[in-house]
């Protein structure tokens, strides 16, 4: 199985960083031991919101042949939404069996005509920007509509990543990568 993580200029780091540290244990603690995952991008290096550099190992290619995409959320995805070249890009990964988004990710699925017919959610900031990209804007905090699941804000990423992980390797596999990373913090 392998993983297109999209990262682009404006992004929000933690809307990434949580779903990736819960997927990649994937690998990292032998639950799909071919699990394998490219950092995707148009440029060589992204800027976050907040000006963390980072390096991508893919760049400007495909997204034909993955498995799952997934698309983070920020202010970043505002613009790119109408940037027809990013969009063109991210519809290279139509036949992905899953495709994923958190927060204002769902936005730039929508645009690559993902969420045409389907339920989604968003940060609640951006329900009204979703609304003409899917059938129903869910305000829950994980929309899984089989192949396609969206999540809530920024902290969802974690959530949305062990969700993710139980589709894929079952309960098991979740309770045991959601251990390993202590989470949910428990507030005492």
């Amino acid at each position: 199985m392998k993983a297109a993580f999209v990262m682009f200029d404006n992004m929000t780091t933690l809307d990434f960083i949580g779903f990736y540290d819960a997927m990649t244990r994937l690998k990292t603690m032998k639950v799909i031991e071919d699990f394998a995952w490219n950092i995707c991008a148009r440029t060589a290096q992204v800027t976050d919101d907040r000006g963390l550099k980072i390096t991508a190992d893919t760049v400007g290619t495909s997204l034909a042949g993955y498995d799952l995409l997934f698309i983070p959320g920020g202010f970043g995805t505002r613009p790119l939404q109408h940037d027809h070249a990013f969009v063109d890009w991210i519809a290279t990964a139509q036949d992905a069996p899953l495709k994923t988004s958190v927060c204002t990710g769902a936005l730039l699925l929508g645009a690559a005509g993902f969420l045409q017919g389907k339920r989604a959610t968003t940060h609640p900031s951006a329900y009204k920007e979703l609304e003409p990209y899917c059938a129903t804007v869910v305000q829950q905090r994980i929309v899984d509509e089989g192949n396609l699941i969206t999540g809530g804000g920024v902290s969802t990423s974690i959530d949305l990543g062990l969700h993710v992980v139980q589709k894929l390797a079952g309960a098991d596999a979740r309770a045991r990568i959601a251990k390993q990373m202590d989470y949910p913090y428990q507030n005492p």
